[in-house]
C-alpha cells in the first residue's frame, strides 16, 4: 500500500490476483457510463473523468499568482509542482474522477437578524459551512465510489480520495473533467447547478474514458467582480486573497486591516457575495443536495455574543464535524467582535466591554476595542471607561493603540450607523 491516504478498494479486498466477479473493460465507454451512474446513485450531482497528465496551464497561473503574493499567509499553496501533477498523489493513477456535490444556496435564502434567543446580534456564516463538514461527507462517498469501481473492474483497485485540503488544482481538474468551468470569481460553475457546489476527486489506478472538457462561459458579465465588498478581484479569474473576506475570516489569524473591517459586515466565516449576484445561480434548476448539508438552526444566524465568549470546551463542541473547525477559537471571537461593531447596536456594548477587559487573547481585545469605537452615540460611559482603562493598562501595545484610536473616533462625534 502506498503512503498517505492511498488505499485498496474494496476495503475488505481479497488476496492479490484473486478475482472478485465479472469485470467491465478498463477504458471502455461502458465503464465510464457505469461509474457515472454509480456516482449519481451515491448522491453526487455531476461526475466526470480526466486524464492524469500534469495541469501545465494551472501550474503557470499558480506560479504567477504566488509571485505577486496574492496568497497572503497561505504558504501551503506554494507546492506548485506537486499540485499540478495528479501522479504526485498516486503514482499508479490512470484516471482522475471529479465529482460535484451541491449544497443549499438559493438566492432567496435570507439570514434573519435575530438569533434563536431573540437577540438582535446575529452573524452570517457562508452557506457551505452551515451543516455537516463537507470534507467528511465527500471522502465517505468517494470511498464508496472506489468500492463500486473495484466491483465493476472485477479486481481490487488503488485509489486516493481528495477534497480541497489535498495538494491538487481541483478547479482545473473540474474543467478538464467536464463537470464545470472556472468563473471570473475563480469558483467553479457547474452548468445547470451554478456555483454553490463542492468538488471532490478520486485518483484511480484504472483507465476510464475521459469526458469532454468545459471552457469558461461567463462572457462579458462582471457582476461578481463588481460586487466584492473589499475589491478583492484584480481582474477576471484573478483574486488577491489578502483582500478576500473568506481569507480574512478563515485563513488569516492576524489583525484585520482597518480598510476591510467595515466591509466585512456581520460575516464571521466566509462570504457568498460573489455567488449571490451570479446569473448562473439565479437561473439554476432545483438542486439535489445532501440532507447532511441542511443548516444547523444555531448557525442561521450565529449568536455573535456566544461566538465572542466561546470557552475551549464549548468551541470544540461548536465546531465538531463542521467546516468551522478550520478557524481557531480566537479567530472566530475576533470575527464576532468585528461583526458586533458593524451592527452598531447598543446591545453589543456589554459583551464587547467584557471581551476588552477579560479575553485572554490580545487579538480579540484589540478588535473589541475597535468595535466599541464603532458604536458611536450608542456607547455609554461604561464603554468609554473600558476603552480608557485599556488604553492605559492593557499589557499589549497594539490593544492600547486600538483603544486610543477608538476613543479618538468617539471624541470626534462620529455617529453610530445602525443596520
Amino acid at each position: 500500500m502506498e503512503q498517505g491516504t492511498t488505499r485498496h478498494f474494496p476495503r475488505d479486498f481479497p488476496e492479490p490476483g484473486s478475482a472478485s466477479g465479472p469485470s467491465v473493460a478498463p477504458g471502455s465507454a461502458e465503464l465510464a457510463e457505469a461509474l457515472g451512474a454509480a456516482a449519481l446513485e451515491l448522491g453526487f450531482a455531476r461526475v466526470g473523468f480526466a486524464p492524469v497528465e500534469p495541469f501545465e496551464r494551472g501550474r503557470r497561473a499558480l506560479e504567477r499568482w504566488l509571485e505577486r503574493g496574492f496568497h497572503g499567509e497561505m504558504a501551503y499553496l506554494a507546492s506548485g509542482e506537486q499540485r499540478s501533477d495528479p501522479r504526485s498523489l498516486l503514482a499508479s493513477a490512470r484516471t482522475l474522477i471529479v465529482v460535484v456535490l451541491a449544497y443549499p444556496g438559493s438566492r432567496s435564502e435570507t439570514v434573519p437578524l435575530k438569533t434563536r434567543s431573540g437577540r438582535v446580534l446575529g452573524g452570517t456564516i457562508a452557506r457551505y459551512a452551515r451543516g455537516h463538514d463537507y470534507h467528511l461527507l465527500l471522502k465517505e462517498r468517494l470511498h464508496a465510489l472506489a468500492d463500486r469501481a473495484a466491483a465493476l473492474v472485477g479486481r481490487p483497485v488503488l485509489a486516493r480520495a481528495c477534497v480541497d485540503t489535498a495538494p491538487l488544482l481541483e478547479r482545473e481538474a473540474a474543467s478538464r473533467a467536464g463537470v464545470g468551468f472556472q468563473a471570473k470569481n475563480t469558483l467553479v460553475i457547474a452548468p445547470g447547478l451554478g456555483s454553490f457546489v463542492l468538488l471532490g476527486e478520486l485518483l484511480l489506478d484504472v483507465e476510464v474514458a475521459p469526458s469532454a472538457p468545459l471552457e469558461p462561459r461567463c462572457g462579458s458579465c462582471r457582476a461578481c467582480l463588481d460586487a466584492c465588498p473589499t475589491g478583492a478581484f484584480v481582474d477576471a479569474h484573478l483574486l488577491d486573497a489578502r483582500r478576500c473576506i473568506s481569507y480574512l475570516t478563515i485563513e488569516y489569524s492576524g489583525v484585520i486591516p482597518l480598510e476591510f473591517r467595515s466591509a466585512i459586515g456581520t460575516r464571521v466565516f466566509g462570504c457568498d457575495v460573489c455567488q449571490e449576484v451570479c446569473p448562473f445561480n439565479a437561473s439554476a434548476a432545483p438542486r439535489p443536495t445532501a440532507p447532511e448539508f441542511a443548516a444547523r438552526p444555531e448557525l442561521v444566524p450565529v449568536d455573535l455574543v456566544e461566538l465572542l465568549e466561546l470557552t475551549s470546551s464549548r468551541y470544540r463542541k461548536f465546531v465538531k464535524r463542521t467546516a468551522l473547525r478550520r478557524s481557531s477559537r480566537q479567530t472566530l471571537a475576533r470575527n464576532a467582535a468585528i461583526a458586533l461593531g458593524n451592527l452598531r447596536r447598543p446591545e453589543a456594548e456589554a459583551p464587547l466591554v467584557r471581551a476588552l477587559e477579560r479575553h485572554g487573547f490580545a487579538i480579540v481585545r484589540g478588535h473589541a476595542a475597535w468595535a466599541l469605537g464603532e458604536l458611536g452615540s450608542n456607547l455609554t460611559e461604561l464603554g468609554r471607561a473600558a476603552l480608557a482603562q485599556a488604553e492605559k493598562s492593557d499589557v499589549d501595545p497594539w490593544v492600547r493603540e486600538e483603544a486610543a484610536a477608538a476613543l479618538g473616533r468617539l471624541d470626534q462625534g462620529l455617529p453610530a450607523r445602525g443596520l
